[in-house]
């Protein structure tokens, strides 16, 4: 019996790579996309694997179940890295829009000036894995400064009146990815000075992250697996990773997947093994250049949810 051709098996270990990240940058663990995609957690390691001789729909199947497109498992390597924030721009413009970047692409017009950069304004994006200290830093930070702080989590659970897992649970990680988008859009359009504690997973739209990176000044609050783990645990919230005997290789993975993208934000503040009062002050220094052209901050009023700043020692959460 004759082996397989190389070029074969380098794309089936390929198309396993791609659905190994692509389900780890969503935060899902096998047994999750297993359930969600109809298919045994036994093919879709062999998948993983490079053994799976898939056929379209199941590939189908598992691009559904993790909100993402067939298209983006099978393209080439040597596509442009921003090549799905392209396609999705594509996607929702206008005919004269195509036409127009059509014909800067071949040439044959000049090209304009580029769009004015807002996000070295006042306006603060925090991204990182749950544990990071989102919430617990952004809200004292916004708090110190004067600023509203907004959880864009929230902001979708109020806009549709399901919590985050009802909308999984109902529409899917494309349907709550959908309302990620609208509600950051509506975000971007409001005024005044702010910081924005974003879920996890938003690095996983490549047009959200990129709305994300062009509308603040983004900040990727990193930590340690463990304490991410810990912290997690603290707060008695295991999703995505619940019942799941290798959480913790689970959450290494999506980290590794994850990083790349964090890595874009402006800059990074490290909150492993600090307290919260010194992860605010390095958080507070890091925004810094945003804050040059912000307004001077309101003594009372017009904080979302801020409260003080308590003297004990706390850890991020």
């Amino acid at each position: 019996m004759e082996s397989r051709p190389t070029e074969e098996q380098d794309f089936l270990a390929e198309l396993g790579r791609r659905v190994r990240h692509g389900r780890a940058l969503r935060g899902m663990s096998r047994k999750v996309l297993a359930r969600v995609s109809g298919i045994s957690e036994r093919y879709i390691a062999q998948l993983e694997g490079g053994e799976g001789n898939v056929s379209i729909k199941l590939l189908r199947r598992v691009a559904a179940a993790m909100g993402t497109r067939v298209e983006d498992l099978l393209v080439d390597s040597d596509a442009p890295t921003d090549w799905p924030v392209f396609r999705d721009l594509i996607r929702a413009a206008t005919s004269a829009q195509i036409v127009q970047a059509r014909a800067i692409l071949a040439g044959t017009v000049s090209v304009g000036r580029a769009p004015p950069d807002r996000a070295g304004m006042d306006r603060v994006a925090l991204i990182g894995l749950r544990g990071a200290g989102k919430s617990t830093l952004g809200r004292i930070v916004a708090g110190r400064l004067g600023w509203r702080f907004v959880e864009l989590n929230r902001e979708i659970e109020h806009a549709h009146g399901h919590s985050v897992a009802e909308i999984l649970a109902l529409y899917g990680q494309e349907g709550y990815r959908r309302r990620e988008q609208a509600a950051l859009r509506e975000l971007v359009a409001r005024p005044g000075p702010m910081i924005v504690a974003t879920g996890g997973g938003i690095v996983a739209e490549p047009l959200t992250f990129e709305l994300l990176m062009t509308s603040f000044f983004t900040v990727w609050l990193k930590a340690a697996p463990e304490e991410h783990m810990a912290r997690v645990r603290q707060q008695g919230d295991l999703r995505p990773m619940a019942d799941d005997r290798a959480a913790m290789q689970e959450l290494r993975a999506i980290l590794a997947s994850r990083e790349p993208l964090y890595g874009r934000a402006r800059v990074t503040v490290d909150t492993s093994g600090i307290a919260v009062e010194a992860a605010a002050e390095r958080l507070v220094a890091a925004i810094a250049p945003a804050r040059q052209r912000s307004p001077a901050p309101r003594k009372r009023g017009g904080v979302s949810g801020a409260r003080p700043v308590s003297s004990r020692r706390r850890r991020p959460g």
